[in-house]
């Protein structure tokens, strides 16, 4: 049978309207699905992807931003940064790569000719130091981030480089600062100082992190100077401030197409430390007279040929604040000028770069000579034995009232190989009580009183004797972190658990008693004797009152901290108080201010000698406690003849400056003196007018 053509006909046309339909809808919904592409490219990722393009298709060159200051508390200014100008040398991307170094080492012979001619003799250049600095092999910039030639540029090198700009192709002009640091060198290793980011940025953790920072205007420069120990480093970001960007559009040969855009570097925040100027340099001058003085002295207990360094701390009892801080001898920050230090100024000063106060610090000594001296960690000797006294108030190891004899020594340990404890100098005390011991400075009573009953009691409450000992150093901030922040800080050395193990802890506690078996540093002996003044509120030491910003705002202001607190009856403070009362010390005398302290003369052996180190604290004034101070003198001797004269010299200097009582002594000087020339010119009227 054969097919209808007619129904052929119709079942092609059907067919092919079907084709076209689907043709119609699949084409429809191509472009439906462009068209909703289109617009989500357009609203939704059109933001995105024009910013990447844009990026794409410019430039940013970083302007390092100014570094903020830091001022002592009345507002001098003791690290600050001043504007320099310097020369960078941009690679040009025109050029073929070997063209454009040809071009490179041209532009340096023309650049020598400017330094040498209008440039400082000082700043002497080579044309290979120039060719250096263009860093033509692309080791530490890529071709598009501008070179730094010189810094320090004078008047006549710009004015010359300004006129004849169209020869200087590449050369650039930027502003940038310079730290200087006050040349009377105050309090030098608690402020810090600076070294290139290049140099640091793989080997500090700190500067590790910074290498991941987007935000570009807080990504670091190579050659920018940043904090590398004190203060420059613990308030690093505060400091530091915001990159300006000079920002300008290149095409695909990385040619500049269009007008630059600048954005204006962010100056760092100011910090005003609580740090007194005064106050420091008498601290340091303190020390520095003390150092020779003894070292020359022909007084048997004054004398101390071995000391060469001297630490000191003072800090307001109440507040925490850290009015003085001197690891000495110093040096002068600037030998950092430029962010590196030459070989000559490292060795000759390299064992005083640290801040002794916080943690190891050696004399100018060789490698071996080290051995035979103390560090600036030294044991607190009879410093400590206010501390065992109120130990063994509050464990009941004896009573305000309870009396001991004292016949000049104390023995413990198995019959015929027994351990002896004696007084200095052989010294007998008989009958005292814990006041008594504390003004004698009784190491038999010490022992037999506080290590040995302590001992003697055995465990409490899970605690061996050592541990309760243990509990008590750090709840007086000894044998950990004071909670200053400083960097690289000292937790000290702990040694009573050691002589426990190796030895008994019966040796253990008796020697920490009165005084060893620990080494601290001086801001932890600050902060025990504050405990001591305020009865036992433990302060974090600060060193910052305020941070402004650029425009002057404050934008920190400072708040006491206490971080922990010990509470004892008042009678046991009062029993140490009495103590601490009698004490002698040199140097105090005819002091209109009242005082408690007590000194110390811890020993170490080293090298096979006993070494003495001189030991002070201090609070003042006795009735409302103001002022706490520590110092340390390794090597330095009798505590009272070594290190008391300079305390002594510290409380001077702020009862001057800022007051023991409140009022500056030298601002009442002035008014009394102001009053006595009113009354003076009021009687001189009152004759001319009687006559």
């Amino acid at each position: 049978m054969q097919d209808d053509p007619q129904k052929r006909e119709i079942i092609n046309r059907r067919h092919f309207s079907f084709r076209l339909n689907l043709f119609f809808f699949i084409t429809f919904a191509l472009f439906s699905v462009l068209i909703v592409r289109l617009a989500i490219l357009q609203f939704v990722e059109g933001p995105t992807l024009s910013a990447e393009g844009l990026d794409k298709s410019t430039r940013s060159v970083k302007l390092p931003p100014i570094r903020g200051n830091i001022y002592d508390s009345t507002g001098y200014p003791i690290a600050y940064s001043t504007s320099t100008q310097s020369l960078y040398f941009s690679i040009q991307p025109e050029l073929k790569l070997a063209d454009a170094k040809e071009n490179a080492k041209e532009m340096a012979e023309k650049l020598l000719k400017v330094f040498n001619e209008f440039g400082d003799p000082a700043k002497k250049m080579t044309v290979d130091d120039i060719i250096r600095q263009m860093d033509l092999d692309f080791r530490r910039n890529n071709i598009s981030t501008p070179r730094r030639i010189k810094s320090g540029l004078t008047n006549n090198e710009i004015a010359y480089f300004m006129e004849n700009r169209t020869s200087f192709k590449g050369v650039d002009i930027m502003e940038e600062s310079v730290r200087n640091y006050d040349t009377d060198s105050i309090a030098v290793q608690l402020v810090g100082y600076l070294k290139k980011y290049k140099g640091i940025r793989e080997t500090v953790d700190f500067y590790k992190e910074k290498t991941k920072e987007e935000d570009a205007r807080l990504q670091y420069l190579e050659e920018e100077d940043v904090g590398m120990d004190g203060l420059e480093f613990m308030y690093q970001d505060i400091l530091r401030g915001k990159n300006g960007l000079k920002t300008y559009p290149v095409n695909n040969a990385e040619r500049i197409i269009g007008p630059m855009q600048i954005t204006t570097p962010e100056k760092g925040s100011d910090i005003y430390l609580t740090i007194n100027k005064n106050v420091q340099l008498s601290t340091e001058a303190a020390i520095m007279d003390q150092l020779k003085k003894i070292t020359k002295s022909t007084s048997k207990f004054e004398r101390a040929p071995y000391a060469q360094t001297g630490f000191a701390v003072a800090m307001e009892v109440d507040t925490g604040k850290v009015v003085a801080m001197a690891s000495m001898p110093d040096y002068d920050p600037n030998i950092w000028a430029g962010g590196s230090i030459s070989q000559a100024d490292y060795e000759n000063f390299s064992n005083i770069l640290s801040n002794g106060t916080i943690r190891t610090v050696y004399g100018k000594y060789t490698q071996d000579e080290m051995k035979e001296h103390p560090s600036s960690i030294l044991p607190p000797g009879s410093t400590m034995k206010p501390l065992s006294v109120l130990i063994g108030l509050n464990e009941k190891l004896f009573t305000t009232t309870t009396r001991y004899t004292d016949t000049g020594r104390f023995a413990y340990g198995r019959k015929g190989y027994e351990t002896y404890i004696g007084n200095s100098q052989g010294h007998i005390y008989g009958s005292i009580d814990g006041a008594g011991a504390i003004e004698n400075s009784s190491n038999p009573f010490m022992a037999a009183m506080v290590g040995n009953k302590l001992y003697m009691r055995g465990s409490q409450k899970g605690k061996s004797s050592v541990e309760i000992w243990d509990s008590y150093m750090k709840q007086f901030g000894l044998g950990v972190l004071t909670g200053s922040g400083l960097p690289n800080e000292t937790k000290g050395i702990i040694e009573y658990f050691k002589e426990a193990e190796s030895g008994s802890a019966q040796s253990a506690l008796i020697q920490a008693s009165f005084g060893q078996q620990g080494r601290y540093t001086t801001l932890q002996l600050t902060q025990y004797a504050a405990m001591l003044a305020n009865h036992g509120k433990r302060m974090k030491p600060q060193f910052v009152n305020e941070i402004k910003d650029s425009d002057g705002n404050v934008i920190q202001g400072y708040t006491p901290e206490i971080l922990n607190e010990v509470n004892f009856p008042l009678e046991y403070w009062k029993e140490i108080e009495t103590g601490m009362s009698k004490v002698k010390s040199q140097g105090f005398e005819g002091v209109d201010y009242t005082y408690r302290r007590k000194t110390g003369t811890s020993e170490q052996s080293v090298a096979g000698r006993t070494a003495e180190n001189a030991v002070f604290i201090a609070y003042a004034p006795a009735d409302k406690p103001k002022l706490a101070v520590a110092v340390v003198i390794p090597d330095g001797g009798f505590g009272g003849y070594g290190a008391s004269p300079i305390a002594r010299k510290i409380f001077d200097a702020y009862d001057q400056e800022i007051g023991l009582y409140g009022v500056p002594k030298k601002k009442a000087a002035d008014n009394a003196d102001a009053n006595a020339g009113a009354n003076g010119a009021e009687d001189t009227n009152q004759n001319a007018a009687n006559e």
